[in-house]
């Protein structure tokens, strides 16, 4: 876990160094990884066949200097995702999926990877502000566990970048439309990215079926 924590850290570093907010980060060195069995679902395609970028299935908000960002991480999503993203998110999901629990007081928590990035210097970020509202319930994360080292220092400098997992009740249905808020700004772009999960995931099992 602290090797883990240690290269999202030097990743983050990097993105701020280069100004870019991006969602994406190089993979770590080696295969898919293999998913516990128990874990396995009917309606989960297999990894290693998806090809979609994590910004592809990323909510971006903007909130004046905040530019945020809200990744879910549940095995239906992240399984779309290309084999070197895949791996990375699942492995982050799993490191901290019994911490998650215990803070939570949930059983299978459903987890979400939130990065907040400035564009302007000495910019607070309230992590209680972000919420989720899906057909008309207003969502709170039940734990807020941090990614990034500086995260509890809840303020940007120029160009950083702080990320979190939020930590919420099991239930979220990615199938239908949730709205990203964060104070008063508000983002339904996750309706958008519905129709891309459905058609990779209709291109996914053709790629697994044909081997």
């Amino acid at each position: 876990m602290n090797r883990l924590r240690g290269v999202v850290v030097l990743l983050v570093a990097g993105c701020a160094a280069s100004g870019a907010p991006a969602a994406e980060d190089p993979a770590p060195a080696g295969g898919v990884a293999q998913v516990q069995s128990g874990r396995e679902g009917a309606g989960l395609v297999p990894p290693g066949h998806g090809t979609l970028r994590q910004d592809e299935f990323t909510v971006s908000l903007r909130s004046g200097a905040l530019l945020i960002k809200v990744t879910p991480l549940a095995e239906a999503v992240i399984r779309l995702a290309a084999p070197d993203t895949y791996n990375r998110l699942h492995a982050l999901a799993e490191s901290r999926r019994t911490e998650a629990a215990s803070a939570a007081m949930t059983d299978g928590p459903e987890l979400i990877l939130v990065s907040f990035f400035s564009y302007e210097p000495d910019v607070a970020f309230q992590p209680e502000d972000l919420q989720l509202v899906q057909q008309g319930r207003l969502l709170r994360a039940r734990a807020v566990l941090p990614v990034t080292p500086g995260w509890g220092k809840q303020r940007l400098q120029q160009q950083e970048t702080q990320s979190a997992l939020y930590v919420f009740e099991p239930g979220i249905d990615y199938e239908l439309p949730l709205v990203v808020r964060y104070g008063v700004a508000e983002s339904d772009g996750w309706s958008r990215i519905i129709p891309v999960l459905e058609e990779e995931h209709a291109k996914v099992r053709a790629r697994a079926s044909a081997g």
